[in-house]
């Protein structure tokens, strides 16, 4: 399966918002909120923000996201980029999309400054932790989270 990754446009908010509803139904939010989508879009073209996306793109048709954020880091000079989201249609799993994606994301770190590129999953997600074991290390640090309402 021939397919180039690229940062998103504007035209690709549908295709974008596609896989960005299956990326929050796998992860059990189906009723995620329009308003935070909108925001979300709206970031990835904010010179000011730095938050990015990347898409795998074949011939017109969307595969595949990666959403990605420098930041600061009190361990180290230069930035490091924060891995947030990676989704692959069904259909186009098992073809490279997810692992191309994240080597994008390793090269616009580079290209950023940073050192670091990190990312987390959630412990039943098997195929993806298959891909993410061949393509970094285990950190070892358990994530804690508090929310509030």
């Amino acid at each position: 399966m021939e397919f180039k990754i690229r940062s998103v446009t504007s035209e690709d908010f549908s295709q974008w918002a596609a896989l960005w509803q299956g990326y929050n139904e796998f992860y059990g939010r189906p009723d995620f909120a329009i308003e935070i989508t909108r925001l979300t879009w709206s970031r990835f073209f904010d010179a000011s923000e730095s938050v990015h996306a990347l898409i795998a793109d074949r011939n017109g048709v969307l595969l595949g996201l990666a959403h990605y954020i420098f930041h600061r880091s009190t361990t180290m000079a230069g930035p490091t980029c924060y891995l947030q989201d990676l989704f692959t249609a069904t259909a186009a799993r098992g073809h490279g999309v997810g692992r191309a994606l994240i080597e994008e994301v390793y090269e616009r770190a580079r290209v950023g400054g940073a050192t670091r590129v990190y990312w987390q999953t959630h412990e039943s997600n098997l195929r993806a932790i298959a891909l993410y074991d061949q393509l970094a290390e285990r950190s070892g640090f358990v994530v804690y989270r508090k929310e509030f309402t």
